[in-house]
């Protein structure tokens, strides 16, 4: 059986913390921002951990 190969655009968007948990960006701060609130655009910077219930897919897509 070869090698399972990593999905590229997973990869991009993941990353591993220290304790193994998966760390993503938030969505909707890419555009139409104007409409979007002060306090609501700050929070969106900030990253986030992927959910628990998407935690065996996303690492199967990084192969890990």
């Amino acid at each position: 059986m070869p090698k399972m190969k990593t999905h590229r655009a997973a990869a991009k968007r993941f990353r591993k913390t220290a304790s193994g948990k998966l760390k993503r960006r938030r969505a909707y701060k890419s555009h139409i921002l104007a409409k979007k609130t002060r306090k609501r655009k700050r929070r969106l910077r900030k990253p986030t951990l992927v959910a628990p219930s998407d935690q065996k897919r996303m690492r199967r897509l990084l192969g890990q």
